[in-house]
């Protein structure tokens, strides 16, 4: 049965004592991790959880020497599990992978069966990386409000961190479902392209952090918020009765300050999003969706291509607050 090649390229980070290095290395097949599914490699994508794994102090990376990578595309080399055969193209990411296990930014992975999710029809591996894990999760956050009960018929819903992975994907979704979808960002530059994606109204970044009363007037439905400190206990304060917030980022801090008025006067609720270790049958469906109804406005648009030669400077930008957009990486020579 075919497999892996003798060597390899792969981006790796290490740790010894002080002393970090990164950057490019040749592996073998014995450096990969077990798994039951070997996978060519063709996309990653360039994460928050990637840029932090790629620097000393960063303290995401569990293990050491470590790929990095949370996500990837490709297609099945190798697999002693029968749901895949050679040659099926497939998505992995979440789990322990570009954490504690190499990850995507080599041009092959070995991963765990239940790992693994075929590429929906309708999806190429390209459009599965411009979403990847931020998409993923955006589109998650989705699907927890419309659990909780969210319908589009005229009531807006709020996006933070409305230029990022999560924010822009979630305002594509929430836009093409039929929802009205207000975005803070503290980009004004960046409002025509947020228009376009189908933001109806902007708030500035000060007026979705000030501090105010324990309660405002109701203005929102449901929020999802990729920011955290400065913005949720805003989103709280202004959810409309029984709303809720979809909670999954932390990109101005962990913490939390407010009070318990919205939760019991109001009904509020905030619903954690953690796509790292989603059940990998809620997984596969969401992806599902993605290749259908939650396929986001813009998919692809706004898309910045680098390699595993120039993935470096995506990895410093993204912690820097720096990225505008999607990065994705085309690892793999066939990578279409």
């Amino acid at each position: 049965m075919p497999g892996l090649p003798a060597t390899f390229r792969a981006y790796v980070v290490d740790k010894r004592g002080e002393r970090f290095e990164r950057g490019l290395r040749t592996l073998t097949p014995g450096d990969l991790p077990e798994g039951e599914v070997e996978i060519r490699v063709d996309w990653s994508s360039v994460n928050f959880k990637d840029g932090l794994a790629a620097t000393s102090d960063g303290k995401v990376a569990r293990a050491y020497p470590l790929v990095p990578g949370i996500d990837l595309a490709g297609a099945v080399i190798r697999s002693t599990h029968p749901s895949f055969t050679i040659g099926t193209e497939v998505i992995a990411h979440g789990y322990d992978l570009g954490v504690s296990r190499h990850g995507g930014f080599a041009e092959y992975a070995r991963v765990p069966a239940d790992w693994v999710v075929p590429l929906p029809t309708g999806l190429s591996a390209r459009d599965a990386m411009a979403l990847g894990t931020a998409g993923f999760t955006a589109a998650q956050a989705v699907v927890e409000l419309e659990t909780r009960g969210l319908e589009p018929a005229g009531r807006p819903v709020l996006v933070t961190g409305a230029t990022g992975g999560v924010g822009s994907t979630a305002i594509g979704i929430l836009a093409e479902l039929g929802y009205e979808v207000w975005a803070v960002t503290g980009k004004p530059d960046e409002e025509p392209w947020l228009r376009s994606l189908g933001v109806a109204g902007f708030l500035t970044r000060e007026e979705a952090s000030a501090s105010g009363k324990p309660l405002e007037s109701e203005r929102w439905a449901a929020a999802i918020d990729a920011v955290g400190a400065a913005t949720l206990p805003y989103i709280l304060r202004t959810l409309r009765r029984d709303g809720a917030v979809a909670a999954c980022g932390n990109a101005s801090g962990p913490a939390l300050v407010t009070t318990v008025l919205p939760f019991i006067l109001r009904g509020v609720t905030i619903l954690g999003i953690d796509s790292a270790y989603l059940a990998i049958a809620k997984r596969r469906r969401i992806w599902q969706r993605l290749a259908g109804d939650l396929r986001p406005r813009g998919l692809g648009e706004r898309v910045t291509e680098v390699t595993l030669d120039t993935l470096e400077p995506a990895l410093d930008a993204i912690v820097i607050g720096q990225a505008r957009g999607r990065t994705i990486v085309r690892v793999g020579g066939d990578a279409g």
